[in-house]
């Protein structure tokens, strides 16, 4: 039969003051407390960790995907062409990059920044000119329509799709007109004039992502090539089979382009975006990880006050012969119990909220009256949650380390207890 050490023994039985059961007054009691508060706390920060970063990492996952539902994996573009010279040999260039077996498909693309107007409503916009029949194989607008169909923008017809938020903003409805005003200006005899083209609303799209749904347009290749003749950039989306590999992807397919053909991926062009999420995922993880810490602290003022406690006990054990290094193991083992059952009630708890956070957080809005995240200032209305298993075995890790060096210096303390002297004042 397998005998395990006495001091696991005793080292789990002076853990088990973490559950109140101080027995020998007051000062137990207190004892008691104090480590139950910091379990409480280990529980509490490593919690709270998982469930920041799992909500950080679905908010940056959904709005990826919202993105990618309207840009393209990968872009080519030629600057400082004319847009209709680029449009006409568009099929050259898609011809190029499917020389890669990454990609999938390609369509024309012409953007250009510009200006809505209705009535007194004046509305700065992205425009995208685009191809309907060959755009819906490297985007999900199309399935994303309210209202119309992309189909209805036909070259020379001048239609507009709007995004919903957009729509409303302007109160415009299918068949109300628009005026778009294009950066540069006409030069004539009497000088210079606003260019200007009045546009049909054919149809409205929601995306989910209201920086699209209030800003972008899409308009034929052809019209927005026309308005935007010297101020607009045209070239091919292209849609690859594996987005996370898009930088990877768009590095090859460089030398198999013409001179002067720029490619661009979806992570370059939005680098600040995902930089800046990726830097407050790790100064979160920092400043949540010193809940944790205060835990650790805790843990240590509790394991230095039950050594206080218990110097009797461990008088008596040194007389029977205890080793300095099995007294410190037994603190060890009640510190690190401590620690072991804190990060795994609050692992649990963690994942528990995370994977439930979608049901959660509609509940206590209603219960409040207040909703957490107005599309108005967020990309996103709903909170998301993408629980990672690598981030949880970080938190887990991380608080077990924190709780066993916040040990080291109690389990010091008592392996140097001289037995003479303790039982002398005893």
């Amino acid at each position: 039969m397998l005998k395990l050490p006495y001091e696991l023994w005793i080292g789990a039985r002076y853990a088990g003051m973490a559950r109140l059961r101080g027995r020998r007054g007051g000062r137990d009691r207190f004892v008691s407390f104090v480590a139950a508060t910091s379990m409480a706390g280990i529980a509490l920060g490593v919690a709270a960790l998982i469930v920041v970063l799992s909500v950080m990492n679905g908010f940056q996952k959904e709005v990826r995907d919202r993105m990618l539902s309207v840009l393209p994996h990968v872009e080519l573009y030629v600057p400082g062409t004319d847009p209709e010279t680029v449009l006409g040999k568009w099929t050259e260039l898609a011809d190029a990059a499917r020389q890669s077996p990454s990609v999938l498909a390609a369509a024309p693309f012409v953007a250009a920044q510009g200006m809505l107007m209705r009535g007194q409503a004046m509305r700065g916009v992205q425009v995208r000119g685009i191809d309907p029949a060959a755009e819906r194989a490297v985007s999900d607008v199309g399935k994303q329509m309210v209202t119309g169909a992309l189909a209805e923008l036909k070259p020379g017809a001048f239609g507009v799709v709007l995004g919903q938020e957009l729509a409303d903003i302007l109160k415009v409805r299918i068949g109300d007109t628009v005026m778009m005003l294009a950066p540069q200006a006409n030069i004539s005899p009497v000088g210079f004039s606003p260019r200007m083209r009045q546009l049909t609303l054919v149809g409205t799209f929601r995306s989910g992502h209201y920086e699209y749904d209030s800003s972008l347009v899409f308009v034929d290749a052809t019209d927005a090539a026309r308005v935007f003749r010297d101020s607009g950039t045209a070239g091919v989306r292209l849609r690859v089979n594996d987005m996370y590999r898009a930088p990877e992807i768009a590095l090859s397919l460089a030398p198999l382009l013409p001179p002067r053909v720029l490619v661009a991926d979806w992570s370059r062009n939005n680098r600040t975006w995902f930089a800046a999420v990726q830097t407050e995922k790790r100064m979160m993880f920092l400043i949540l990880a010193l809940i944790v810490a205060v835990a650790a602290f805790n843990l240590l003022s509790s394991l230095v006050m039950a050594v206080k406690d218990k110097q009797s006990d461990i008088a008596i054990l040194r007389s029977f012969g205890s080793t300095p290094g099995e007294i410190a193991r037994i603190f060890l083992v009640q510190g690190a119990l401590i620690g072991v059952v804190g990060t795994l009630l609050g692992v649990a708890g963690g994942i528990a909220i995370a994977y439930n956070i979608d049901v959660l957080l509609p509940a206590i809005e209603r219960l409040v009256g207040v909703q957490f995240l107005p599309r108005e200032v967020y990309f996103i209305s709903e909170l998301p949650s993408d629980p990672r298993v690598d981030d949880i075995v970080t938190i887990g890790l991380t608080s077990l380390l924190m709780s066993l060096l916040a040990t080291l210096y109690p389990s010091w303390r008592a392996s140097r207890l001289q037995p003479a002297q303790v039982l002398r004042h005893d």
